[in-house]
């Protein structure tokens, strides 16, 4: 079975701070965002990459990211520690 051409075999993370992170959940489990969208400004970022969020040096998500669309990404983490957003009602 032949790789997905569209994922690079030279990862990059992109780091985003907690605090810098706006995102829409995709999937949660347990109260925790495990897959994400998110807004993408760098145009250097590819599927195949890695989604880092951060408060310091605690890790709240560490996951791949699958797909890049219109300049929307989506990423995920099964074990992730990202909080659900508030929402408003």
């Amino acid at each position: 079975m032949s790789e997905n051409s569209n994922y690079n075999s030279n990862s990059k993370t992109l780091v985003i701070e907690m605090k810098d992170f706006a995102f829409e959940t995709v999937d949660q489990s347990n109260g925790v965002a495990t897959v994400v969208k998110f807004q993408l400004l760098n145009p250097e970022v590819k599927p195949g990459d890695v989604l880092l969020v951060l408060t310091g040096a605690d890790v709240h998500f560490h996951g791949l990211i699958g797909r890049i669309d219109e300049g929307w990404a989506v990423a995920t983490d099964h074990r992730s520690l990202l909080p659900l957003p508030a929402t408003i009602h």
